[in-house]
């Protein structure tokens, strides 16, 4: 089991909304430097672009800093997953997180159980394994049957409890019902707050241990350090007043949810 980052630890720091936005190479030793050893790349579709030759360099690059790559995209197509395995194997990354619906893909369950079909024994044959994350646009239960159906060691859950409040399912149940399958772990902690005039509220990240994510029961149930699941840090931050304010944030946070959970592991 290791501790990580994800590009989305780097959301902002990454985007265009900032004079100077971070790169892979930037992002990947920011990650060493602070102690990280795992960096998934996740939902970054310039990771697509790069030549046989600039993969090969990343993939050196992280193995000199000593950190583990692992890659991250959506939906369950085919052709989608099997492009993204090739990339996975490029980087040498053992985990490959998707979700169930795409950005031009909304299967049913019967369809996202035939796509796997005929791509999953190619994740297997790899030793790749398929994780499936969890969120509010599917059900949990979907999740869990097309995972359930195939019973493979190779295809699991990537479970964030955060990401199904807005389903009005609680951490807890989704902790609890997707435990035994969990491959890929994501932390973040989340808060809700009152909006002005105490007109509804605001679910957003905080930063670990300040939030409603109870981490402890979590990890009881997940058990990622006895089972060699990587625990992958995310943050739900919004933008503050300018780019330095919202990246010196984003930093902080990241520092601070990197040095909880390492304090966690001794």
């Amino acid at each position: 089991m290791a501790i990580g980052l994800s590009t989305y630890a780097y959301f902002w720091r990454l985007s265009d909304r900032v004079p100077e936005p971070m790169g892979l190479d930037a992002m990947l030793e920011n990650t060493a430097e602070l102690g990280g050893k795992v960096f998934q790349i996740c939902d970054y579709p310039k990771i697509e672009t790069l030549s046989v030759d600039g993969l090969e360099q990343l993939r050196q690059r992280a193995e000199s800093l000593g950190v583990v790559l692992e890659l991250g995209t959506r939906g369950l197509k085919a052709e989608h997953l099997e492009r993204y395995l090739q990339l996975a194997q490029a980087l040498n990354a053992k985990i490959l997180r998707s979700m169930f619906n795409g950005p031009d893909s909304r299967p049913t369950l019967a369809e996202a159980q035939q796509q796997l079909a005929h791509i999953l024994p190619a994740f297997e044959r790899s030793e790749v394994a398929l994780c499936i994350e969890t969120y509010e646009q599917v059900p949990t239960a979907s999740n869990l049957a097309v995972v359930k159906h195939f019973n493979s060691p190779w295809l699991g859950i990537c479970l964030d409890p955060a990401n199904c409040v807005a389903a009005l399912e609680t951490p807890k149940e989704v902790i609890a019902s997707t435990a035994p399958y969990v491959l890929n772990l994501h932390v973040k902690d989340f808060a809700f707050s009152r909006r002005d005039g105490w007109v509804g509220f605001t679910f957003a990240g905080c930063p670990l241990g300040e939030g409603l994510l109870d981490y402890d029961a979590m990890i009881a149930e997940v058990k990622p350090q006895a089972r060699g699941i990587n625990q992958i840090i995310e943050h739900w931050l919004p933008w503050q007043e300018d780019a330095a304010s919202t990246c010196a944030l984003e930093d902080a946070w990241t520092r601070h949810n990197l040095e909880f959970l390492l304090s966690r592991q001794s």
